[in-house]
């Protein structure tokens, strides 16, 4: 099979991570997650606005996780918006009632700002967990990496205040296997 052929099933992998986390089970039913498949020229936006995060902090990770980025076949983006409540009132968010929750001062840190709602955040790691098991499933290397989920949500690329990245390669040693800090 020729580079461009396995790109061309890496890219089919990333389809059906997506519906593995689309179909994924989330809390009271309610799905907020926005999905996203990137590939091509958008990689290299993507490692440039990490790189850009590692100077802006000096998070020397993210240049690591940026030419992670730039050697992948693509990367699924799986995003929520955490920023709202799913009214359960269930104190997960260190507030004891999602009216509480909604009326809190919203802070940020590298990336992320909260509070959040635990119930969304959990959505989002059962999505990724799916996502990640169905690539393990077909064989395609990959890792599930805040950095890149930072660098799309600085971008623009998706929706919401939490995103996680997974770079998806398949070459005949994993590329995120023995990466260097």
């Amino acid at each position: 099979m020729s580079d461009g052929g396995l790109k061309e099933a890496v890219l089919r992998v990333a389809e059906l991570m997506a519906v593995s986390a689309r179909t994924a089970p989330k809390a009271r039913g309610l799905d907020a997650l926005d999905i996203k498949i990137v590939s091509g020229h958008d990689l290299e936006r993507l490692a440039e606005e990490m790189e850009k995060i590692a100077s802006e902090t000096g998070k020397t990770f993210l240049r690591r996780d940026a030419e992670s980025v730039r050697v992948s076949d693509a990367v699924l983006l799986l995003s929520v918006d955490a920023s709202k409540p799913k009214g359960l009132d269930c104190g997960g968010c260190g507030y004891r009632s999602c009216d509480e929750f909604r009326g809190a001062e919203r802070a940020g840190g590298i990336g992320y700002s909260g509070p959040s709602c635990v119930l969304y955040v959990m959505d989002l790691g059962i999505a990724v967990g799916s996502a990640v098991k169905t690539a393990s499933l077909l064989n395609v290397d990959n890792r599930v990496m805040y950095s890149v989920g930072v660098a799309a949500l600085r971008l623009g690329m998706v929706k919401g205040n939490l995103c996680l990245g997974i770079p998806l390669s398949a070459t005949g040693k994993s590329i995120y296997f023995d990466r260097k800090l």
